[in-house]
């Protein structure tokens, strides 16, 4: 959550809106390092993923570390990523409030947006080797929004 914050102040950034702003990409930064970390977390036989969540769909951790393809699991994820998406709309609706030069700082949008596209396209299927894959026109993607002014 602090990420975007602190790189907003590092460049001299003092608004309410970046702030809310920031806060919101912070939260989407954390639901989707938590969902990206999750195959090398199970590997690990470790989860750390909502429980609550995961007992609302009626999964267990065993099922995280079998590496389990079923719908339950998948709704797990995608209630997880659907947060995530959330929280990057609201970031965006404060897109006219913010000031331009407050942008840099939430450029990781970009890459966030991104996974939550790829593991849409998976079926929100968390373990699918392509999302472990580097996406190379990322740093075009990024240099484009930048170029754009948007976030």
């Amino acid at each position: 959550k602090r990420a975007a914050q602190l790189i907003s102040k590092i460049i001299g950034i003092k608004d309410l809106h970046a702030d809310h702003a920031a806060s919101h990409i912070g939260k989407a930064q954390g639901i989707v390092t938590c969902l990206r970390a999750t195959p090398y977390h199970g590997s690990r036989r470790r989860v750390f993923l909502p429980m609550d969540i995961c007992m609302l769909h009626g999964v267990s951790q065993e099922d995280f570390l079998r590496k389990s393809q079923d719908k339950n699991v998948r709704d797990v994820v995608y209630d997880m990523a659907s947060q995530a998406h959330l929280h990057l709309k609201h970031a965006r609706s404060f897109h006219k409030s913010v000031p331009v030069k407050a942008f840099p700082a939430f450029l990781q949008t970009v890459a966030l947006e991104d996974y939550l596209k790829k593991i849409q396209q998976v079926d929100f299927d968390i373990f699918h080797p392509s999302l472990q894959q580097k996406n190379t026109l990322l740093p075009l993607s990024l240099y484009i929004q930048s170029w754009r002014k948007r976030y």
